[in-house]
């Protein structure tokens, strides 16, 4: 298939995708939508990157506009993957009369439940809230006949396997499945065999090796130094940076330092609020910041076009997520570039991560890093300038004066408690020793 126009597509689709300029399929768009528009259940792995959502959502989006009563459901791991395939999803649908619902974690239910209540057809959302629908009510799936699972390895890999498991129980049995991973691991065949029936497998190049347009690098770096060498390459390299970081407080502090050294920056994790997720990727999209921090929220669901560089601070704990890590840069046929550090502690992530894209790989990283020195536990989290540190030193010992105050100070008086106490103890030391005294002849005790 060398263009669109070679499909029985519905005319409102053909303008829409002539609007938003999309001409060639995608390897995984040329196999997989003549499959989908037969109706055939699809099993399909492709790298991050590669037009997944256009290889189900123009399918979904022509069988919405054939049909008249029949909806469709599409589950993503994360919200932000759910806010662009829904993005998509509107593109496509164009002017063809589809009501639509975006059903995420973190937005508001009363929006939500407002466009439950127009009957749209078509509803995209995540598995935690798509289910809080499903148990209000306010979500019905008795007429859903076309059903999309994106990225469905990381979706169990972040423990949603219960709620797929709901929804695919609750649905008709007779309807179209649409199964699309990156990876292609045992639970997913297993669910795949389940639930699908007899779907076509379709695979476009390797799950397990990066796209070949990023340039990849690696960084050997003592845990002291790192943060100093970051700095290097920031200032080396031209374009948007994505750094990853293993937890959320990690992207916190490296912004407050970044910001603090003069670069533009900030975090996205899973902490944060729908409205301020949204607002961060809106900014880094329109380049009104460079550097984005990020956690393993950020290694799906982000389709920024114009990621140059992806460094990878910290390695991923699961080898499998480097693949999508990376595969944040050289999106759409651009080129883009991969940088990893490896600390001293490094050593058997990396060389997981190396089995992964070949299996046939044999360790050869040695133990320079440690011998360059051992500076453990001084990471770019502790470190800090020294203002930075005496400025939170000041704030914490100016909380435990206020604390003191208040524990000293109750109801206007100071330590009134202790001449009171002292009192009574030598009070009580008189009579002790007067009964002592007493006590302590028979003779004079018989007498009086």
């Amino acid at each position: 298939m060398e263009n669109f126009l070679s499909l029985k597509l519905e005319e409102t689709l053909f303008e829409s995708l002539a609007k938003i300029n999309f001409k060639a399929p995608t390897p995984i768009q040329a196999k997989a939508i003549p499959i989908a528009l037969d109706g055939k259940d699809i099993l399909g792995t492709a790298q991050t990157g590669t037009g997944k959502t256009g290889a189900f959502g123009i399918p979904l989006v022509n069988y919405l506009l054939k049909t008249k009563k029949e909806t469709a459901l599409v589950m993503t791991p994360t919200r932000e993957l759910a806010t662009q395939v829904m993005q998509t999803m509107n593109n496509l649908i164009g002017r063809g009369n589809i009501r639509t619902a975006l059903l995420i974690g973190g937005d508001s239910m009363q929006k939500q439940l407002k466009q439950m209540r127009r009957n749209p057809r078509l509803i995209v959302g995540t598995p935690g809230r798509i289910n809080d629908h499903l148990k209000r009510k306010t979500l019905k799936l008795n007429n859903t006949s076309f059903l999309v699972l994106d990225e469905s390895d990381r979706m169990l890999d972040m423990g949603f396997t219960p709620q797929i498991n709901q929804v695919l129980q609750t649905v008709p049995k007779k309807h179209q499945t649409l199964l699309f991973s990156a990876t292609l691991p045992g639970n997913i065949l297993r669910l795949a065999e389940k639930y699908l029936n007899q779907p076509v497998r379709i695979s476009v190049g390797s799950t397990s090796t990066p796209i070949e347009k990023i340039k990849q690098e690696v960084l050997r770096v003592n845990d002291g130094d790192k943060y100093n060498q970051l700095i290097k390459q920031i200032y080396i390299r031209q374009g948007s940076i994505l750094i990853f970081v293993k937890t959320r407080r990690n992207a916190e502090k490296m912004v407050k330092r970044l910001k603090y050294d003069d670069h533009d920056a900030d975090a996205i994790h899973g902490n944060l609020r729908q409205n301020k997720r949204d607002r961060v990727i809106k900014a880094f999209r329109n380049n009104h910041f460079r550097i984005l921090v990020g956690t393993d929220v950020a290694s799906r669901g982000l389709d920024i076009p114009a990621i140059k560089h992806v460094i990878n601070f910290d390695l991923p704990q699961v080898p499998e997520d480097f693949i999508h890590r990376i595969g944040r840069t050289a999106r759409a046929g651009a080129e883009g570039s991969a940088l990893s550090f490896i600390g001293n502690e490094d050593k058997s992530k990396w060389n997981a991560i190396q089995r992964l894209i070949d299996p046939s790989f044999r360790a050869e990283l040695g133990n320079k890093a440690k011998r360059r020195g051992k500076r453990r536990g001084r990471s770019f989290e502790r470190r800090g300038s020294r203002r930075d540190r005496n400025r939170f030193t000041d704030k914490k010992r100016n909380n435990q004066d206020r604390q003191h105050e208040n524990q000293n100070e109750r109801n206007g008086r100071s330590f009134s408690f202790n001449k009171k106490f002292n009192g009574k103890k030598k009070g009580f030391k008189k009579r002790f020793f007067n009964k002592k005294k007493r006590f302590s002849g028979k003779k004079k005790f018989f007498r009086d």
